[in-house]
């Protein structure tokens, strides 16, 4: 009897063996290129933040200079034109905290609405969303100015924040994970022990929500740090302007007729630009990768 316990399949054995992860050399070298891709660019900007404006001429990119600048770089851009980055840096912030914010909490309530309610005309909003969602931010940017310039708007900052509230694609986002994370049942029963609608979203449905909250959160603090081409036509005072625009308004500067030495400058203040995004998104990485995989399988 113990001899035939301990016998043993060989064909039962391979069935239960636990399958080794399969190594290809193809795959290995594309993900390097794209590694590559995505690192370069960024060591290409710490390095040369850290070189004198000589030595951005006399040297090669991806090596360091005759010495180590990068401090009196940043206490430059800082303190260039009475300060100027920093005014940049707290219109951005606004920009930020309000529009993308916004834009969070409206897409929030309005996917949340969208999932979970049934009202006349569901479909064709929900087909308008998806039709929003194909349509780019660029192409509408010039009608947004010419409606803006007739009720006075442009050149003030909710040029830049009511444009930004809009988010189809966070809607897109919320509505989608919605469906599969928050349960109708539960609701019910919210509904059934005597909570208001407002008191079961606050106190259930928006803690089932975080991870899909902070994702759209995220797509929408990066999409507006990074704006350009809306500020670029709403805003002409460079006191209004963000980080993008003036950056741009600087590198204009050094490569124009009358050309200032400051491309120290411009670089380091892309450097210092970026710090805080990537700060945000190594933050929220792991609610944002909960939040792309929410819906993914359906049980």
């Amino acid at each position: 009897m113990t001899t035939a316990l301990r016998t043993v399949n060989p064909r039962a054995r391979k069935s239960f063996s636990v399958a080794r992860p399969r190594k290809s050399i193809a795959l290995t070298v594309v993900m390097l290129v794209f590694l590559a891709y995505a690192l370069v660019p960024l060591a290409w900007l710490l390095i040369n933040a850290s070189k004198t404006q000589g030595d951005l001429f006399s040297t090669f990119g991806l090596a360091f200079g005759d010495s180590f600048a990068l401090w009196d770089n940043i206490v430059a851009t800082l303190a260039y034109k009475d300060g100027i980055f920093l005014r940049w840096f707290g219109n951005t912030l606004l920009y930020v905290v309000v529009g993308a914010g916004g834009a969070t909490l409206l897409a929030t309530l309005a996917g949340y609405g969208l999932a979970k309610y049934s009202f006349p005309g569901r479909k064709a909003y929900f087909a308008v969303v998806i039709g929003a969602v194909a349509v780019p931010g660029t192409a509408l940017a010039v009608p947004t100015f010419l409606l803006f310039s007739q009720v006075g708007l442009t050149n003030t900052p909710w040029a830049i924040i009511i444009p930004s509230l809009i988010s189809p694609f966070g809607l897109y986002l919320i509505w989608t994970y919605t469906i599969d994370s928050v349960p109708t049942e539960l609701l019910e029963a919210a509904r059934l022990d005597g909570a208001g609608e407002l008191r079961t979203f606050f106190t259930i449905s928006i803690r089932l929500l975080a991870p899909g909250i902070v994702t759209v959160a995220l797509f929408a603090i990066v999409a507006t740090w990074n704006n350009y081409f809306l500020p670029l036509i709403m805003l002409s005072d460079p006191a209004w302007y963000p980080l993008t625009v003036g950056l741009n308004q600087w590198s204009a500067q050094a490569s124009g007729v009358a050309a200032e030495p400051i491309y120290n400058l411009v670089i380091t203040g892309s450097l210092l630009t970026i710090v805080p995004i990537v700060a945000i998104f190594l933050f929220l990485q792991r609610f944002w990768q909960s939040g792309l995989s929410a819906g993914s399988v359906k049980q």
